[in-house]
């Protein structure tokens, strides 16, 4: 690992959209750790947008995150609903939905669960074909 080194998210090596427009997920490689910056536009919601790509019934990501901009509510499988606003730390486990709240973008800065968060899977892909 190098001793220091710094990246920019507006220069990401990965760039994956969601769908309809609503938002992108840049990913960032700090050299074998990932670290990763999604944009959720207004209207945006899991279950439409990432649920396609990621082709799982709910969002099997665990999350640790910080949201800078924006609203958005999680709702766990086990219907527990908690509401994220900037400045707030994110942790989620495994089992949700989640959706923007508002009419504003909502930024989250995310350090564990964005690794494979919306990238194809190969039944998305052929779903698709």
């Amino acid at each position: 690992m190098r001793a220091i080194f710094k990246k920019r998210f507006d220069q990401a090596e990965d760039v994956r959209p969601f769908a309809d427009n609503k938002g992108e997920l840049a990913m960032l490689d700090l050299d074998g750790a990932s670290v990763g910056k999604a944009t959720f536009q207004p209207g945006w919601r899991w279950s439409d947008h990432v649920k396609p790509i990621a082709g799982t019934d709910s969002c099997e990501a665990a999350h640790a995150g910080y949201v800078i901009t924006g609203h958005m509510t999680v709702r766990m499988n086990d219907g527990t609903e908690v509401n994220f606003d900037p400045g707030d730390v994110m942790v989620v486990q495994p089992g949700h939905d989640a959706w923007v709240v508002g009419q504003e973008p909502c930024v989250v800065i995310d350090w564990q669960g964005y690794t494979d968060y919306a990238k194809p899977t190969a039944s998305s892909r052929s779903a698709k074909a």
